[in-house]
């Protein structure tokens, strides 16, 4: 007597729980242990191309950073465009929605006043200008220019074309907080286009992090082409200023931040470096805040600022928020260029400083380079333009500093303002961890999967 398959054979059935993760078999190498390697290999080959004039390989590394910050510059205008118009629309979801804005933007202008008086203090001190030997023959006159009515009359665009094709992030900035408030206003209406805007804005986040993970390669090029291009010589001329420039960065970062965190959040300042450490290290290499900004929002997220704020405060901040290339720099800047031209300021220029830093910031857009800041506080002070070809040749040592404090404000911003509206998620932000920047790409998507697989498997009462 046969009995039927059927119904002696049981079927097989699906494991529950998160499907398994392939192993790997070659330990993965710590994203920081790359940057780190590839500033080195960078150094080598730049003295080793200086030393030994070797013209391809000056023109070599050239290639490979120019070609690096290209790869960033060309995910900045869609990035910026669907992030802002995304992060408006999230606002809805957001209680209190304009009281959190008006308070990030006046954390943002209160951070930016701190961070130029340190500028300012140092420079006063320290008088960078003076005993380099430089002279206003050595300048050069600048081709990209910034003045107040280029500022004012430059944000509104001729058409919707021109913005993207030239990278001007201010009026990108403009069009997408149009169209995001107009989102809101159409309400269900624009459904399809937040939903299309939400993919797309997806889309060019993952492509992004492709190109982040190149950054150890880009550090190769970029670091190897300044040291072999300028050389230690030139270097040395500018040690002052570049002390300069560091010194008031760490500063603002290791001083004013924590010390902010501590009384004004009344949070952990430690946790909040352990959490947002990714961020900062990658700003330092990229020399980009548009092009960390993804990693900068994840960041922001683990240290519990609540998504739909972060989604809204992070691109606000990544093109506005500029307390390294906005506030210290041109404060030094203007007090080096200053002393080379043998031009006395006064207190008035000082406050001028201070007002341009605080209202002029968003001329900076997130982009590698402080040069149209620079030029619009130079222009509001009567010094000469010239004075920008001064600092061009040691900007790319200076710049990495500068955004790296730049993007540790656009994450300390939504922290402040969060603990102070009590959304903080106290319970993430305690326990944020160093983790590296790896797990922001993949593997990272992977845990969303399996935490979404197991959060829809738990049985649902009735």
């Amino acid at each position: 007597m046969s009995a039927s398959p059927a119904s002696t054979v049981p079927e097989a059935e699906e494991p529950s729980g998160p499907r398994p993760r392939p192993r790997r078999y070659l330990p993965r190498i710590p994203f920081w242990i790359q940057i780190v390697a590839g500033l080195v290999i960078g150094v080598l080959l730049g003295w080793l191309a200086r030393s030994l004039e070797l013209g391809w390989l000056v023109t070599t590394l050239d290639e490979i950073g120019s070609l690096f910050v290209q790869l960033l510059k060309l995910a900045v205008a869609p990035l910026v465009f669907f992030a802002i118009l995304v992060s408006i629309t999230n606002l809805r979801q957001v209680n209190n929605a304009a009281r959190l804005a008006t308070r990030t933007l006046l954390w943002f202008m209160i951070t930016s006043l701190i961070a130029v008086a340190i500028g300012l203090a140092i420079g006063l001190i320290t008088n960078p200008g003076a005993g380099t030997g430089l002279t206003p023959k050595d300048g050069s006159l600048s081709e990209t220019k910034g003045s107040w009515i280029d500022f004012l009359t430059g944000i509104v665009p001729d058409n919707v074309i021109t913005p993207f094709t030239e990278l001007n992030v201010l009026q990108i900035v403009f069009m997408a907080a149009v169209a995001g408030i107009a989102a809101l206003k159409l309400g269900e209406k624009a459904k399809p286009i937040l939903t299309f805007s939400q993919a797309v804005l997806e889309l060019l986040q993952k492509a992004l992090w492709w190109v982040i993970r190149l950054a150890p390669i880009g550090t190769v090029g970029l670091i190897g082409y300044a040291i072999a291009d300028y050389g230690w010589d030139l270097i040395g001329k500018y040690a002052t200023f570049t002390a300069d420039v560091y010194i008031g960065c760490a500063l603002v970062m290791f001083g004013v931040y924590p010390l902010l965190l501590a009384t004004v959040a009344k949070v952990s300042p430690l946790q909040f470096f352990k959490g947002a450490w990714p961020a900062i290290q990658l700003a330092f290499v990229s020399r980009s805040s548009v092009g960390t900004m993804p990693v900068t929002q994840r960041v922001t997220e683990r240290l519990g600022v609540p998504k739909e704020y972060a989604s809204f405060a992070v691109p606000f901040g990544a093109t506005t928020k500029m307390d390294g290339c906005a506030a210290i720099y041109p404060a030094l800047a203007a007090i080096f260029i200053a002393q080379i031209f043998d031009v006395q300021l006064g207190v008035g220029d000082y406050l001028l400083i201070a007002f341009v830093s605080v209202i002029g910031s968003a001329a900076t857009a997130g982009l590698t380079g402080a040069t149209v800041m620079l030029t619009l506080t130079l222009s509001t002070l009567g010094l000469p333009l010239e004075g920008v070809g001064l600092l061009l040749a040691i900007d790319p040592i200076l710049d990495m500093m500068r955004t790296a404090t730049n993007v540790a404000g656009q994450a300390l911003v939504p922290v402040i303002v969060s603990a102070r509206e009590k959304i903080l998620d106290h319970d993430a932000y305690d326990t944020a961890s160093a983790s590296p920047i790896d797990s922001f790409g993949d593997d990272a998507d992977d845990r969303d999967r399996d935490r979404d697989e197991v959060r829809d498997a738990v049985p649902v009462t009735a």
